[in-house]
């Protein structure tokens, strides 16, 4: 219903206002795919410019002892942090199950959900955690900022978001910025660039696919992740470095002025298999 809506409105104002525009930028290859496919009705000038963060002003791993400091129990564990909302649309639900099946695979093994939460389903996922026995390996934090926020990277082996539905995913390029592989779902629309860059591992935001996620990742061997962990930082430096996305965006603005913008793409002409 809620799409029709949009249809009988989409011909007379949306669908123009692309067609119209100089540029329409994008941050995401998905963002890009996914518009082109919304509505049949399509016709715009396209340009994908990204979307960046600032580096880290705390270096990598320099905010590790502070973290640690406020939580020692996770001093001597092996960290999969999820850092976000704690909201039905993340899927935590999801990650609490897929480490229930990994957990008893190496004692050291701990799963840290931090981030704000909504009180009735954060005592839903607290039962979730007893019902499955793990109130002992698994941390809710609540929200973390500032240098408790980067320590809580810095104390992790891997980052997990099995998110049903992510427009670029803050906390992901944060993840690689702090030179920490990611663990995520086809639905957070920066999975492309991650995949093409060996930063993390790509699953469906389904129970099977977050088993997958974590089965994967621990049964990586140690090479495999430390290249893959290197490969994070390179990820981020490409793509979500706030600098280099500044040097797209301004050359887009500049072909704009210049009259260098693309044709049109249009529905019936594009192929949605190619950014």
């Amino acid at each position: 219903l809620k799409h029709l809506k949009k249809w009988l409105y989409w011909p007379w104002a949306e669908y123009r206002t692309l067609r119209d525009a100089g540029l329409v930028l994008f941050t995401t290859a998905e963002e890009l795919r996914l518009a082109r496919e919304s509505f049949w009705l399509y016709k715009a000038r396209e340009r994908l410019v990204g979307y960046g963060i600032q580096p880290r002003e705390i270096p990598p791993g320099a905010a590790r002892e502070e973290f640690l400091a406020q939580f020692p129990h996770l001093r001597d564990t092996r960290n999969l942090v999820y850092l976000s909302r704690i909201h039905p649309k993340k899927g935590c639900d999801l990650l609490i199950n897929a480490f229930a099946k990994v957990a008893d695979t190496n004692p050291a093994l701990h799963l840290v959900l931090a981030g704000p939460a909504d009180v009735h389903w954060l005592t839903e996922l607290k039962a979730l955690v007893h019902r499955h026995g793990l109130a002992s390996r698994i941390t809710f934090t609540g929200m973390l900022t500032g240098s408790l926020k980067w320590g809580a990277y810095d104390a992790a082996e891997v980052f997990v978001l099995p998110s049903h539905q992510e427009n670029f995913g803050i906390v992901v390029a944060e993840a690689l910025a702090s030179r920490l592989p990611v663990l995520i779902t086809y639905n957070v629309n920066i999975w492309k660039e991650i995949d093409q860059a060996k930063a993390g591992i790509v699953r469906a935001d389904t129970q099977q696919g977050t088993d997958e996620l974590l089965a994967s990742w621990l049964a990586m061997p140690s090479t495999e992740r430390e290249a893959m962990r290197q490969q994070a930082l390179v990820c981020f430096e490409q793509h979500f470095e706030v600098r280099r996305v500044t040097e797209y965006l301004i050359t887009a603005l500049q072909d704009v002025v210049s009259g260098k913008a693309l044709p049109h793409t249009s529905h019936e002409t594009l192929d949605c298999s190619k950014p």
